[in-house]
Formats: C-alpha cells, structure tokens, sequence
C-alpha cells in the first residue's frame, strides 16, 4: 500500500468519524430539547406562554384542539416547535422539528 491509499483511507476515516460525532451532539441536544419541552405535556398553556411567549402562529387541528407553533432558527437552521392544548387549555402533547 502506497503513501497516496494509506492518506485516503485515514482522511475517509476521519470523515466518518467526525460525522458520527456531529451526530451524537445533534441527538444529544433534541433529547434535551423533549426532555425540556415535554415537562409542560400535562401543564395549563398559561405555562407554555410564560415559558415561551406567544405563539408565532396558531391554528385548530382536524380532532377540533388548538396547535401553537413556535419558530425561531439557530446558526440559521430553522427550528419549529407545536404544542396541542386541548379544549381545558391543557397541553396534550409537544413536537419540534429542526431544534438543535
């Protein structure tokens, strides 16, 4: 094996090795974001408010429960959070798309 293989292997190597890396980060960052945001699944949407403001868009779904979606973007990737509040202003689950 010459000098010339040996450096595309080692090169193809830490490519992969350093997108296995950005991987992990991303992953680790959505956990956290579930983790964060899921805590309010159960909470009045007054909470959702005072943590997050007000909604940059809000609609009712097909099943008749309000949708709040949050946007914002971050290094500019775009990050969109949805929260259903059922009829008892209660939030009944919490999505995010993008998020890192």
């Amino acid at each position: 094996m010459n000098f010339k293989n040996l450096l595309i292997i080692l090169s193809i190597f830490f490519i992969f090795s350093g997108c296995q890396t950005i991987k992990n980060k991303s992953d680790s960052i959505a956990e956290k974001e579930n983790k964060k945001y899921g805590q309010l699944v159960g909470k009045k949407m007054n909470d959702l408010k005072i943590e997050l403001g007000n909604p940059i868009e809000d609609y009712v779904n097909e099943s008749g429960n309000k949708v709040y979606v949050y946007k914002t973007k971050k290094y500019g990737i775009p990050c969109e959070r949805k929260f259903e509040i059922n009829k008892k202003n209660i939030i009944e689950s919490f999505t995010s798309s993008g998020c890192i």
